[in-house]
């Protein structure tokens, strides 16, 4: 019975068709959506877009937690949904002239950091960190900043408060963006310390 409900376990690690993970994948599916409404200017529903995907941002969390539908597919694909979104957005509204270059310099150099930090784990066969409520929160309030950001080139009083506030939305995520990446980097080095020690505890063992 046990080894049922242990194989059982291991099946739904394994699955990708869940509700949280399909809520990612629609993300992901919106990304050259946005780029295609970004060139063209249509403005009104590429800020639709980024909306519904600050919204999805927070569902597949929702859900996964809600439906106990726990996955390494969605371990991978949540952090990758994020991150292609944001980093597609970024260069879209820089194109746009929406940003400035010094946003998006701060905001790649932090993707380029992790990237790094992840590729030296899965290098020594270390899996990924779990995602801390802080990224989410930064990722979240990005998500919002965007859209309003690129309401704010209206130029009427609608574009100055939404100006007004995307930038207080975008000044908040890039701060917590960096917490969450110190706290990532905490998290990875102890990670590596401890393989480290297992690697020399194994060494220095009782030898056949």
């Amino acid at each position: 019975m046990a080894e049922a409900v242990e194989a059982e376990g291991l099946d739904r690690a394994d699955r990708l068709w869940t509700v949280p993970n399909a809520i990612s994948l629609l993300r992901l599916a919106l990304v050259p959506v946005f780029v295609l409404l970004i060139v063209r200017h249509h403005d009104g529903w590429a800020i639709v877009v980024l909306a519904f995907s600050g919204i999805t941002d927070w569902l597949d969390g929702f859900a996964a937690r809600r439906l106990h539908q726990y996955s390494k597919w969605g371990r991978l694909l949540d952090p990758t949904a994020d991150r292609l979104f944001l980093l597609v957005t970024v260069f879209g509204l820089l194109w746009r002239g929406t940003i400035p270059w010094w946003l998006v310099v701060l905001l790649v150099v932090r993707e380029a950091v992790m990237g790094v930090t992840l590729l030296v784990l899965k290098s020594r066969g270390i899996s990924t960190p779990e995602v801390v409520f802080v990224g989410k929160a930064a990722t979240l309030a990005l998500m919002y900043a965007f859209p309003l950001l690129l309401l704010g080139s209206w130029g009427n009083w609608v574009g100055w408060t939404a100006w007004t506030f995307g930038w207080a939305f975008a000044i908040w995520g890039v701060v917590l963006y960096w917490v969450a990446c110190g706290a990532y980097l905490i998290e990875a080095r102890r990670a590596l310390a401890l393989a480290a020690a297992a690697g020399r505890a194994g060494l220095d063992g009782p030898q056949p």
